[in-house]
Order: C-alpha cells, then structure tokens, then sequence
C-alpha cells in the first residue's frame, strides 16, 4: 500500500479517491511548525450526495453480511493499522501537534483496538426474549438503521474516528464519516486500509471539509438517518436542532469542565502524578481531563507547591523529541482562544501560579502554536473561567472543607462528563461518586478505560452513551415480535 500523504487530500466515497465537487480546499497548517503542508477538501452537499448514493448501493449487501464476514473484514483494518502503526503515529502528530510517543501510546494502539474490539463484539451480541407464561413469547430483532453519519473532533483525531466509525459498520449500517478538517490525515488514510482490507466500496464513506458546509449537509440529509457526534457544546446544541425535528437518532459526546476531588486520605504519590497528568495531556485537550481541582483545605498548601513544582517540569517543546512532554496547541485559532481564556481569568482576579504564557521553542518549531502549561488560583466558583470550557493547559485550584462542600463545587458547572476522586476511605468514596454529577468516575485513577463500558455525559456534556453493547444498540434499530401460542 503506497501511504504517501498528497498535498491535495481527496474525499474516499464508493471506494474511489476524488477530488471535491465544488473544487474548493481548506489549508492544512503543521501546528508544530506554523507551515502550510497541504490542502483538503472543502466537500459541501453535491459530496456528501455521491457519498449517500454509494452507500445506499452497498447497504443490500453489507447489512445482510454474516458476522462472520464483517468479523473477517474489520479485523483485518484492525491488523493494518498496526502494520502501519509508524506512519499513522507520525501522521497524527505533525496534524495534531500532540508529541509522537502520546501518539505512538494512546492514539494509533486505540484505533486498532476500537475495530478488534467490535469486530469481535459483534460475533457476541444478542438479542432478547420474553415469555409470557402460556400465552406468548416476544423475541427482539435488532437492524441495522440504514446509512449513518460519524463526525469526529480535532483532539484524538483517528481514535475517536474509528470509536465512532467501528460500531457502526459491526451492526451492518453504511457510514458517511467526516474528520474535523483540522487533524484530517489519519481519515485519509484510513480509507486506504479499508481499501486493502477489502471492505466492499461504498460501505465506509470519508468526506473532508468543514462543519457549516460538510457537516451541516451530513446532519440534514434526509437519507441519514442518525447521527453520531463528538465536539463542542455549541456544536452539538447546532446538531440537536437540525437532527431533532427530522426524528433522527443522535448521540452527542461534547464538553466537560471535569473535577478533580482531593481528599486529605489520598494516597499522596500516586494523586500527584496522576492529577499533572490528568490535567495536560494532550496539552489539556482531552474531553475527560481534569480542568478544575478541588482540594481539601487541610493539605491545599501543600498540594499548591508540590503540583506546581511538578507542573513546572513539563517540558514544552518539537512534539518529535521524545524529551517533550507537552506539544503544540491544535491550530492558530484554538491558541487565540486558550490566550484569550488566560486573560480572562487573570481580569477575573485570578493568580497564575505558574504558566500564563506562549512559549517559542528553537528551531523548526520556532513558528508553532505553544502554550506553557497554566495553573490558576484565587476564583469565584461562578467566574467564567470555573464554569466555561477552555479545552487546553489550564486548569484551577480551589479549596473545600467538607464532603458536601467538594460535591457542590463538584456539581456547579453545566456540564456532567468526567470526575476523579482521590480517598483511601472506599465508603466516602463511593458516596461521593453516587453524588457527582457525571457520567464517568474514576476513584484513584484516571483514563483507565474498558471499551465494554458505557461512556458519555450528563447536562450539557451530551446525549446518550458510546462503548461496547451501548455504541452497538445505538447503531441498530430495534423491532418486538410477538408469538402468540
């Protein structure tokens, strides 16, 4: 397989590489570097209707495949990506700016086990049966829904790709997936794997471009009939009133301002190290990273010191040098940003402890967009720099004296995705975690992840679950059937 990277990205539809109808392309900048290293395309509704009729002529045959053929065929994407694993690792970072060995780490090993993972999981899934003693029995067929459409974020660009992408094509659906026209490379790639894999053209549909033009025509179309999401708060609030009137299926995976709860019992150590690196990795732009840390005020000062002294160690730096710990921020429009949240809080009477600033490192990397990694005390609870997203190295530190106190702080924001508790006391433990208004909890860990489990947000933080049967229940659509005896 020739994994050369064109200057011209080409939308994968039917199983072809083409080119964008409208002839229009979007700049790929290198976030490292600040250099212009290719174009993709700016697909609009013309693409994403060739990519729907493709689909509609390869669903008879794909929703029909056995388990066994659809096992055959994702697994061997999943073996592919392995077999490139250097090159997509490589891709990834000079797209996302996130250091190599995260994406070597996280990243690319993810991606092929999202496809091994419901490769396999679909050989095992069931429908259900109900008796009614001597009257009747209900049986539960589960279908494929039809064509389906993916879209991705700019963050962990291929693994959320295929998180999304995997379970849609195990249940039997035809997809149209979009990548964020930010971190496109990995999608294109794809596309080539699936093209040796032998699955049949037209079943996975990748179409490049950006959220009004490309992703607004997959949300609208008539003939998709859900819609699978990961992003923005505002971008899924966009979603929901397109998809919701047209009575389309949608899971929305979007924003957290995730708590980090420290209690006096921790177990001190393995808190800190994991608390820096639940706060900047992948320079913080993670959905489930902690951006606020709550801390009991009986050892506050010294978590103050220790967590900032450690902070300051984070090397910033070439995302290639396996020295950096930290990477580029994603794009020049998202470093704007994360710089214009750090003055806000500072007007907001925040005290930055340690970061604050852009860094430029020397040589070739001398133009890319890099942010030191933040800390922030001395914030109201309600100050916008507490309550909205910044999605990059940032994060505050703020005091509690009791349990209900810590929940309440916990609990203030919109937004329900993820939280951390650290106690050695497992009851206070568990009360807490049944109190935090999050989806995901992790006691004295973070990021541990088994794909069997349900995952996604409570209040402005999403819509549905992802994960192991729930992503396979979503991508179906369920039909009772009744015996009467």
């Amino acid at each position: 397989m020739n994994f050369a990277i064109p200057y011209h990205l080409e939308n994968f539809i039917g199983g072809h590489f083409i080119g964008p109808l409208s002839a229009e392309f979007i700049d790929n900048i290198n976030p490292a570097t600040g250099e212009l290293v290719g174009q993709i395309p700016n697909s609009n509704k013309k693409d994403i209707d060739a990519a729907v009729k493709a689909a509609q002529k390869a669903f008879p045959e794909w929703s029909t495949a056995s388990n066994e053929k659809k096992f055959t065929v994702l697994n061997k994407i999943a073996d592919l990506i392995d077999t490139h694993f250097e090159a997509l690792a490589l891709a990834e970072t000079n797209d996302n700016g996130k250091p190599l060995w995260l994406s070597k780490r996280m990243d690319i090993k993810r991606a092929a086990d999202n496809f091994r993972f419901f490769a396999t999981g679909i050989m095992h899934f069931a429908a259900e049966s109900h008796a009614m003693e001597d009257k009747a029995i209900n049986y539960t067929l589960r279908n494929p829904i039809g064509i389906v459409g993916c879209i991705s974020p700019w963050n962990l660009p291929l693994y959320l790709f295929t998180w999304k992408i995997a379970p849609a094509l195990a249940a039997g659906n035809c997809v149209i997936a979009k990548p964020s026209e930010v971190t496109p490379v990995t999608a294109f790639l794809l596309g080539k794997i699936c093209k040796e894999a032998g699955l049949p053209d037209g079943v996975l549909n990748i179409v490049h471009g950006d959220g009004p033009n490309c992703g607004e025509a997959i949300v609208k179309h008539h003939d998709i009939k859900a819609i699978s999401f990961t992003g923005s708060t505002r971008a899924g609030e966009r979603i929901a009133s397109i998809a919701a009137p047209m009575f389309k299926k949608i899971s929305l995976e979007l924003g957290g301002k995730n708590p980090a709860i420290i209690f006096a019992d921790c177990d001190w150590e393995k808190m800190l190290q994991e608390t820096v690196r639940s706060s900047f990795s992948n320079q913080g732009q993670i959905c489930l990273c902690s951006s606020r840390i709550l801390i009991e005020q009986s050892i506050y000062e010294k978590f103050k010191a220790a967590f900032v002294e450690a902070v300051k160690k984070l090397s910033v730096g070439d995302p290639l040098d396996d020295n950096s710990k930290q990477g580029a921020i994603v794009s020049k429009v998202h470093f704007d940003k994360v710089m214009h949240c750090i003055a806000i809080a500072k007007e907001e009477g925040g005290t930055i402890l340690c970061g604050g600033n852009a860094i430029k490192p020397e040589g070739r990397c001398a133009n890319g967009y890099f942010i030191a990694p933040t800390v922030i005390e001395n914030l109201g609870v309600d100050c916008k720099t507490n309550m909205e997203e910044i999605f990059g190295p940032v994060v505050t530190l703020q005091s509690f004296n009791t349990e209900e106190e810590a929940l309440q702080l916990a609990n203030a924001t919109n937004y329900g995705l993820a939280a951390t508790i650290w106690s050695q006391d497992v009851s206070k433990t568990n009360r807490v975690a049944a109190k935090v208004q999050s989806g995901i909890v992790w006691i004295n860990c973070w990021l541990v992840r088994d794909l069997r489990t349900p995952f996604g947000g409570m209040k402005n933080s999403g819509v549905g679950r992802e994960g192991g049967w729930e992503a396979l229940r979503f991508f179906t659509e369920q039909k009772n059937v009744c015996i009467q005896f």
